[in-house]
């Protein structure tokens, strides 16, 4: 028979399972078999604690690497990503912005995963605790992420396929602090909120999940209006607001 003592000395040397990968394996798990997700938002847009701008609307993830963002308060706007193109369009203005989507640095960008492998790692080097930042919930955990900094086609950016991802960590986001919210019994995402320079902050927060709703291949392809102008080059973001 095994002495006690050797007993408790073996279960003491055993590694002990971080408890925010923990969390992020729950969060994985949560999205990863779903080739479609819906959610309602709130986008909350701040430079140096003072809030600019509040919108809100629904968001639409498809595989691989489609994302369609509605905004519809306080005004209707689109943003979408059809997998190879990321555009901003806007009505009232009669214009389109366009950008290849693996040059965007959209604040949206590190929901990208949504629609992705769901593999955190994609989008950050390491993820932490953020025990300091206050939950919405007592029943959610907030994740730390450090954004990493693989250059865009870098072996490592490529999925199991041997495929890039149309999406990683936002191009020119190194420096910034990127946060997730997600409830500690499900998975789900509750927030995102994006830290850059300056005193700028981005936060989404996600209601009314859906897994796996019937969204056509067409909800994810812009068509261009009559009329609207097509602009080349990068999508409103930064310290700069949309409107």
């Amino acid at each position: 028979m095994t002495p006690l003592w050797l007993l408790l000395a073996l279960l003491l040397s055993l590694p002990v399972q971080d408890e925010a990968a923990i969390h992020v394996k729950n969060f994985e798990g949560r999205y990863r078999a779903a080739k479609t997700l819906q959610a309602t938002f709130l986008e909350r847009y701040t430079e140096n604690g003072a809030v600019v701008r509040t919108e809100a609307g629904t968001a639409f993830f498809r595989r691989p690497g489609k994302m369609r963002w509605e905004y519809e308060a306080p005004e209707k706007d689109l943003f979408l990503v059809d997998g190879k193109t990321a555009w901003f369009y806007v009505p009232a203005d009669r214009t389109a912005t366009r950008v290849p989507a693996k040059q965007s640095a959209d604040w949206r960008t590190p929901l990208a995963l949504l629609a992705g492998e769901m593999k955190v790692s994609r989008v950050c080097a390491h993820v932490d605790l953020a025990p300091n930042e206050r939950a919405l919930s007592e029943n959610d955990v907030v994740l730390k992420c450090r954004v990493k900094g693989t250059p865009r086609g870098d072996k490592d950016s490529r999925s199991s396929s041997g495929q890039q991802d149309t999406l990683d960590a936002p191009a020119g986001s190194q420096n910034d602090v990127v946060l997730f919210e997600i409830d500690r019994r499900t998975g789900e995402l509750a927030r995102l909120i994006v830290r850059q320079s300056a005193g700028v902050e981005v936060e989404f927060r996600f209601e009314n999940w859906h897994l796996d709703p019937p969204l056509p291949e067409s909800l994810f392809k812009f068509e261009p209006p009559a009329g609207v102008a097509i602009v080349n080059g990068e999508l409103p973001q930064g310290d700069e607001p949309v409107k």
